[in-house]
């Protein structure tokens, strides 16, 4: 018996991304498992932290008493959701190590990809 909506899905089609566009997951390709009994089984393949060189500084912010990731991310990107921005640019995994340290240096950069200027 033929799906038509499985079709589509193959053909790519259909947009499967089931993350919001300011999600560190939007673009995290979803693979299937196949069971012994012939289940499909969805998951996310794995997201690696990008290269810190990957990414252009425009400004550094120096962490002061009470600093949040989210408040920082809303600040300087306009959005609290893009902190994971924030994590990679700095090669953090886990958000609350970018403000645990009073007096820290954070990289505010340009998103993975855009280029800065150039220092010629």
């Amino acid at each position: 018996m033929d799906d038509p909506l499985q079709a589509l899905l193959d053909a790519g089609v259909l947009n499967t991304d089931s993350f919001p566009q300011h999600s560190r997951y939007h673009a995290t390709p979803v693979a299937t498992l196949e069971r012994e009994n012939g289940e499909p089984i969805p998951y996310l393949r794995r997201r690696f932290i990008p290269p810190q060189d990957e990414f252009a500084v425009i400004q550094q912010h120096i962490v002061v008493e009470g600093d949040r990731v989210d408040n920082l991310a809303a600040h300087y990107l306009g959005d609290p959701q893009l902190y994971w921005r924030l994590c990679d640019a700095n090669g953090v995994m886990r958000p609350d190590m970018l403000t645990a340290t009073t007096g820290a240096r954070i990289a505010i950069t340009l998103p993975k990809g855009v280029p800065g200027q150039s220092d010629e």
